[in-house]
């Protein structure tokens, strides 16, 4: 039997076991190794905000409508965070062997059926260590992040946010050639920001980052800010620090009302453009070439590569079975926690604090 974490309302997560079925010829058999939470997207479906649980969404119009979806719960194909092994092969698979370790989104689940292509291409290094694996699509989405903000060398790039999301946009725009300036408001994530590259940082409990990030760019402001945090304040904060006729990437996960954005100020002013970031599409020049199976190797390649360390994010590990716990620290702990990550090898239904304290 395996089993799957499943959300059967608001803050109530439960497991459901499942009969294993047979294998066929041509498929993979995986075990889950690690499956990481998304204190984004996964806490909107676990706090019920997440539009998808209030609103019917019309796939071939591409606009919600009014009306509670009648499918909302219980909400099982959630997760997109794991690394496994292989533990089965089907008889005409070849490419793929047992002991083999996979990287992919699968769902918070013990284990996933696979064809053997989709296997293959998701090969894990044999120099990495398996936990990085988790970071195959969170990586993606800071990579499509950066896509579409055409960083030039020696710019100024100012990031609204240093979670995990914010902390991988970080290392990349620095790879990418920019002057990183990293915004929170939590010192230990300000901390990672440091040693993951970031140039300046600001906390916005103590100083003001518009007015600091001016200071800092001679007036001028960020010739790219990236706000990844969700909040409309800080989108508001990125478009007032942002250089005049320049650009503000929204690639947070926004709730409810646009509250806190003041359109007739410095975006009316400055001519500022916002550009939606999201995994679902890149940059419309690149995305004949960017796929995103593209985004997800060359994240892991960057990792095998030792130009992109995400390790350190990884604060907490939590038994797989004890999942609800993980979910509750997430949302009632955000100073604590950055990476949580359930561990479906781990038996002991206790949590523990793991990586950087």
């Amino acid at each position: 039997m395996g089993y799957q974490i499943i959300l059967t309302a608001p803050k109530q997560v439960q497991i459901r076991e499942y009969a294993e079925p047979p294998l066929p010829p041509n498929e993979v058999r995986l075990q889950t190794l690690y499956s990481g939470i998304s204190a984004g997207t996964e806490l909107t479906q676990y706090r019920g905000t997440n539009p998808y649980l209030n609103k019917r969404w019309d796939a071939e119009r591409r606009m919600f409508l009014p009306g509670e979806n009648p499918t909302a719960y219980p909400v099982t194909n959630w997760g997109y965070e794991e690394v496994g092994q292989v533990v089965e092969v089907g008889d005409a698979v070849k490419r793929v062997q047992p002991s083999d370790r996979i990287w992919g989104s699968w769902g918070h689940k013990s284990t996933h059926i696979v064809t053997e292509d989709w296997a293959a291409a998701r090969l894990l290094d044999s120099a990495l260590d398996p936990l990085c694996g988790i970071f195959s699509h969170v990586g993606a989405i800071a990579l499509n992040v950066i896509l579409d903000a055409e960083i030039h060398l020696g710019e100024f790039v100012a990031i609204f946010g240093q979670g995990v999301m914010g902390l991988v946009v970080t290392q990349l725009a620095r790879l990418h050639g920019g002057t990183v300036i990293a915004v929170d408001g939590i010192a230990r994530r300000l901390e990672l920001a440091r040693a993951g590259g970031a140039d300046y940082t600001i906390n916005f409990h103590q100083q003001e980052p518009a007015e600091t990030i001016k200071q800092l760019t001679h007036g001028r402001g960020a010739d790219v800010s990236i706000e990844i945090t969700g909040s409309y304040d800080a989108l508001h904060t990125a478009i007032r620090a942002t250089a005049y006729n320049s650009k503000v990437i929204a690639a947070g996960f926004y709730q409810g009302e646009g509250r806190g954005l003041e359109l007739g100020d410095e975006f009316h002013h400055n001519r500022i453009q916002i550009v939606s970031s999201q995994i679902s599409g890149s940059n419309p020049r690149l995305q004949h070439r960017w796929e995103r199976l593209r985004l997800n190797q060359t994240v892991m390649q960057l990792q095998a590569q030792k130009r992109l360390n995400l390790l350190p994010l990884v604060t907490h590990h939590f038994a797989a079975r004890d999942a609800a716990a993980a979910f509750a620290l997430l949302d009632t702990d955000s100073l604590d926690a950055v990476q949580v990550v359930l561990d479906f090898a781990k038996p002991d239904p206790v949590h523990s604090h793991f990586g950087v304290e």
